[in-house]
């Protein structure tokens, strides 16, 4: 058993490359094979969000602080709370953030294809980010 003792973890800023805003990144781990399983704790400022991107064999996040926003392309912009849990599945293309005024964080875990575990595109624009949120 291994443990990574949260005092030990590294923190980085998320990419401007690949982020809009303020996000920082924790604990980022990728396991050894036959695993292919990799993660990290993701905080996202108010206004902060990914860039569009897929992944090859899915994602899920499990939201542990805040309110965000997610949508998979053509698909409605939808609003989660702390204590969900998000699927996107294989290669669909979407992007996740925090709302326009509260903050979020998530644990984000993933599995690498051909040892990647992400693919990313454009950035989300503003007037895709500020879209109204579908009804439930």
């Amino acid at each position: 058993m291994e443990i990574t003792r949260k005092a030990a973890m590294k923190t980085a800023d998320g990419p401007a490359e690949y982020f809009t805003g303020k996000v920082i990144i924790t604990g980022q781990f990728q396991r050894p094979d036959p695993s292919r399983v990799s993660g990290a704790i993701v905080h996202f400022e108010p206004g902060a969000r990914t860039a569009w991107h897929t992944h090859p064999a899915g994602q899920t996040l499990i939201v542990t602080e805040g309110v965000g926003w997610t949508q998979v392309e053509g698909g409605p912009k939808l609003e989660f709370h702390a204590g969900d849990i998000l699927w996107c599945p294989a290669e669909h293309k979407h992007w996740h953030g925090a709302t326009q005024h509260e903050a979020m964080t998530h644990i984000a875990l993933q599995e690498a294809v051909n040892g990647s575990p992400v693919t990313w595109m454009e950035k989300v624009t503003d007037e895709e980010y500020l879209a109204p949120v579908a009804k439930d």
